[in-house]
């Protein structure tokens, strides 16, 4: 009997103890759905930039918020935000009553095709994207992840420039961003898309990075405005002439590729990144290939049989590389010379090649720092380069020497020379003078070289050295035009062909043209595992 009323104690307080648990476990449950409700509020307003209002008139201009842009660049759910919830920290000028989460930036880590990136896109709604010093600190946080992980960089510019309320502040956010662009070259890729204005020193850190791609009529960049340039020079200009994307990616080259729409852009970023490692210490993407008949008759027939008469090297590309492969970069920008990405075998390769179709293939000022850009960043980041060559040699005249063919000509020698990764070279035609040491030569290290049997492999064309070789002879004869041709013929035979260039080594092979395809696979395979070690500096001095 004595046992029972303290079990009936014990039952008692357990009910009680239960009710009092319920209670605190209710009360709890209410104060943390207090602080999601908080939490989910302050994302939302986060995630509506700087408003509805602002969200449409970004949408009237044919363009995409920050966060749409993250969308479709992204995989499917892969994106994590980092520094949502930042405001800036001014309060001059009536700003500390304007604060938006996120401060005009939106910044975090996701995949493309299930790789890793880094990611920034500007926001134009909040304060026209300008930079402010927590925006500058979320775009620098980025970078320095993307270094410390080894994976691409990518930004999405849509900014008026520095936050003009924050003065020196804000001009030291610009330089902290650069700093890093500086220390991530060569390192990580780096890619800038121009989404919208782009202007003043914002300008200096799309034009560090690898690649910046433009969308026609939305974006624009410029170190000083149509307004300046009037004040100063009294030229009447738009901001699209001054620096659209039509004018950068034909004109000055600032801009690698000028896209239609944003959409077209975002596809160009995924396909330009699935050519090309993730770091400086891995290798390009190599996508799976099931060889076939690797013979192209095609090639046989494409050089002309009057040498002066031009040709697209697209063809021959087209014929090399595998099937719809080619990425070309810089596309509209000194045509002389393209340049761009491909595969062959599955093979991730960079390819540079004179263009006959366009100034008979010569190298000018800038046909040669496009090409040599493109070396180094084929260089930096392990892609094996290809070259065709079918070049008569530089330009001449008072425009290019007054503005520094020498010192622009030497960029692309200094850049093949530097090269460490796979190099080989194919010999289409013509071979002429100093270009022949620059396009990729056996002089400067290029591993292996080709020539067609139509390649001509001299000092200058047979006519111009005729001319200088027997000049007496021609000015002495009943028939100097008939001499003339004599001798051209002459110096034809004997200088105008691949063979005094292969027995002396320095072409590997004559080959068919037919067997370029089989001969590349095969020489790439062979290099695949290419290891050189430049002499210990700390770095060269590249005629800049």
């Amino acid at each position: 009997m004595g046992i029972w009323p303290q079990y009936s104690t014990i039952v008692a307080l357990t009910v009680a103890y239960c009710a009092l648990f319920r209670f605190f476990a209710v009360t709890a449950k209410k104060l943390m759905d207090k602080k999601l409700d908080i939490l989910r509020s302050k994302i939302e307003e986060a995630q509506k930039g700087g408003g509805d209002k602002r969200i449409e008139s970004q949408h009237k201009k044919g363009k995409l918020t920050a966060r749409e842009r993250l969308h479709f660049l992204l995989d499917e759910g892969s994106f994590e935000e980092i520094g949502m919830l930042v405001t800036h920290r001014a309060v001059d000028f009536g700003l500390e009553k304007e604060l938006y989460l996120g401060d005009g930036v939106v910044t975090g880590y996701g995949t493309i095709n299930d790789r890793l990136v880094y990611v920034f896109s500007q926001d134009f709604t909040v304060f026209g994207g300008s930079l402010s010093e927590t925006h500058a600190e979320k775009i620098c946080r980025i970078m320095d992840l993307a270094m410390e992980n080894g994976a691409p960089v990518i930004g999405l510019n849509d900014s008026g420039g520095a936050r003009i309320q924050e003065g020196v502040v804000s001009l030291g956010g610009y330089a902290d961003i650069f700093y890093r662009n500086t220390l991530a070259s060569g390192v990580i890729p780096q890619i800038s898309a121009i989404m919208g204005p782009c202007a003043g020193g914002a300008v200096y850190s799309p034009a560090i990075t690898d690649f910046i791609l433009m969308v026609e009529n939305t974006s624009y960049m410029f170190v000083t405005g149509p307004n300046v340039v009037k004040t100063v020079t009294h030229e009447e200009v738009t901001s699209e002439e001054l620096g659209g994307a039509s004018t950068h990616s034909t004109k000055s080259g600032v801009t690698h590729f000028a896209c239609a729409n944003e959409i077209e852009c975002i596809n160009n970023i995924k396909q330009l990144l699935s050519y090309v490692p993730s770091n400086c210490e891995d290798t390009p993407p190599h996508v799976e290939y099931t060889p076939a008949n690797e013979k192209r008759p095609k090639l046989n027939t494409i050089i002309p049989q009057n040498p002066n008469q031009p040709y697209d090297i697209r063809e021959v590309i087209e014929e090399v590389i595998d099937t719809e492969s080619f990425f070309e970069v810089h596309k509209a920008f000194a045509e002389n010379i393209v340049v761009g990405f491909a595969r062959i075998g599955g093979r991730s390769i960079g390819i540079i090649a004179n263009q006959p179709a366009h100034l008979a293939g010569v190298l000018d000022i800038h046909a040669s720092t496009k090409a040599a850009r493109f070396v180094r960043f084929c260089d930096s980041f392990n892609v094996p380069i290809l070259v065709f060559e079918d070049v008569p040699g530089f330009l001449p005249g008072t425009d290019q020497e007054w503005n520094a063919i020498i010192t622009n000509g030497a960029k692309l020698l200094y850049a093949f020379s530097e090269a460490t990764v796979p190099r080989i070279t194919v010999i289409t035609r013509k071979a002429y003078g100093g270009a022949y040491d620059v396009m990729n030569s056996k002089h400067i290290g290029a591993d292996m070289n080709f020539a067609w049997p139509s390649a001509e492999i001299a000092v200058m064309g047979a006519k111009g050295a005729a001319e200088i070789i027997f000049k007496k002879e021609i000015a002495s004869a009943k028939d100097p035009a008939a001499k003339l041709s004599e001798k051209e013929k002459e110096y034809t035979d004997l200088f105008a062909n691949p063979y005094k260039a292969a027995a002396r080594g320095y072409v590997d092979e004559v080959i068919n043209p037919e067997e370029t395809r089989i001969k590349l696979m095969k020489a790439f395979t062979m290099l695949e595992n290419k290891a050189v070690k430049l002499p210990r500096k700390k770095h060269g001095n590249i005629p800049l």
